[in-house]
């Protein structure tokens, strides 16, 4: 273990040739990712924006770490990528929920289904 309390790895050529790997785990990379994945799963239902806000903060932070450590920086990467897209797709997904709503307002009292399509077709349609 090193300083950082990270495992190294010798050189496969023996010890002193080259640089040694440092072997280690970034857990804000980690959560970033996995929250970032998740969010962008779940954005269509709005939670994916809530979990990308969090994805994003820990995936930055994790990023400035993986400066000094090293360790983390394609997990932090896909957790701030995957993060920003969560909160993309559910502010859209929001907008299409209220302009949906607002253009089909007069069909939420049908008698049936069939009714309740055909008065949003109507509306969606400019009839």
């Amino acid at each position: 273990m090193n300083t950082q309390g990270i495992k190294t790895l010798p050189h496969p050529r023996g010890p002193g040739y080259g640089m040694q790997a440092e072997v280690g785990r970034n857990s804000l990379a980690v959560a970033a990712m996995v929250l970032g994945v998740t969010g962008l799963i779940t954005s269509i239902v709005f939670i994916g924006g809530l979990l990308g806000v969090i994805g994003l903060i820990l995936g930055v932070v994790a990023l400035k770490t993986t400066k000094w450590t090293g360790v983390g920086r394609g997990m932090a990467i896909t957790g701030v990528v995957t993060s920003l897209i969560a909160i993309v797709v559910s502010i859209l997904v929001a907008v299409f929920v209220a302009w949906y709503a607002n253009n089909t307002q007069k069909c939420y009292q049908p008698d049936s289904f069939r009714q309740y399509t055909q008065c949003v077709h109507q509306q969606l349609s400019g009839h």
